[in-house]
């Protein structure tokens, strides 16, 4: 298949390119530079554009049979009015200016995937999440909303849309565990808070599987939670990374302390939810890291 991809020199981006290279596809890269090229391959193709403004890699749409839109603004920052619309903006204008570039194209033959997240739920107990489930109403969670909101305007084009409303992606490069892994060498890693929050995740091999899955099977549409089946709270994933490390894993982050170092963004790692991938596990997709222990062993170890 040929892929149109935003985002695809970030974290998930890059990972998703060199799986879908391996998988025999062609990527289309929209970068704002083509210097950016983190990978080179044959099967690879970089345009050079802004995806949150219009312009002509718009028209480069209608060639693709897929779009995978995975472009904006990281969320991990202090959250200013001015960063909240960058949030907003990277995500709702980009999403935007992809679906008019599908409102191009012929014959109603586009597939989108439109990265979304586990936010979209708001902050929950001890509820389980599926996809029709209805949305928060805290920052994130309109965000999400919103951001969804566009992309399901490609399907007045004949597009099938679907929103993958990520869980916390694990690998050992970037991301959260790049995050977490140097406190706990330290000695100094433990719960958030109280440690009871739930934490929604997914390791990289299973959201690379999740969507190739996806797109062989065009039956499914809407939304879909890309996540393990198996939710953990926040203490027993400081558990089990600390027993996977050597480390201790007994020292909490005392709440107070992160809403003081990150505002209103501290809210989002002291609350969490308890999503399950319905559609996925439905569907009859088989997970190859259920469990948080198998998946950091997997992450940390090898």
């Amino acid at each position: 298949m040929k892929i149109f991809l935003t985002g695809g020199t970030g974290f998930v981006g890059t990972h998703l390119t060199a799986f879908l290279i391996q998988g025999g596809h062609q990527v289309t890269i929209l970068a704002r530079s083509v210097k950016e090229r983190k990978l080179v391959s044959p099967g690879i193709s970089y345009l050079q554009g802004d995806c949150t403004k219009r312009g002509h890699w718009q028209d480069s749409i209608r060639d693709h049979d897929v779009v995978i839109n995975l472009a904006g603004a990281s969320i991990f920052s202090r959250w200013t009015e001015a960063y909240k619309n960058l949030i907003i903006e990277s995500r709702v204008d980009t999403t935007r200016n992809v679906v008019e570039g599908i409102s191009s194209a012929t014959g109603g033959r586009i597939t989108l995937f439109s990265a979304s997240g586990t936010g979209y739920y708001g902050f929950h107990e001890d509820e389980e999440l599926t996809e029709d489930s209805p949305p928060g109403n805290d920052f994130l969670a309109r965000v999400a909303h919103e951001w969804e909101t566009e992309a399901f305007k490609a399907e007045e084009y004949g597009a099938r849309v679907v929103t993958t409303r990520f869980g916390i992606v694990l690998e050992r490069n970037g991301g959260a565990l790049g995050e977490m892994i140097p406190f706990f060498r330290m000695f100094i890693g433990g719960p958030i808070g109280n440690g009871l929050q739930w934490f929604s995740w997914t390791h990289m091999k299973d959201l690379l599987g999740a969507f190739d899955f996806l797109m062989r099977h065009s039956e499914i549409s809407g939304p879909v939670n890309f996540c393990s089946p198996e939710p953990v709270r926040n203490k027993d994933l400081a558990k089990a990374l600390g027993k996977i490390l050597n480390r201790p894993s007994l020292i909490p982050a005392p709440g107070f302390m992160i809403r003081l170092a990150l505002g209103e963004f501290g809210s989002v790692i002291l609350n969490g939810q308890r999503a399950v991938p319905g559609k996925l596990l439905d569907a009859d997709f088989i997970f190859q890291y259920p469990e948080i222990a198998e998946a950091l062993r997997e992450i940390v170890v090898h």
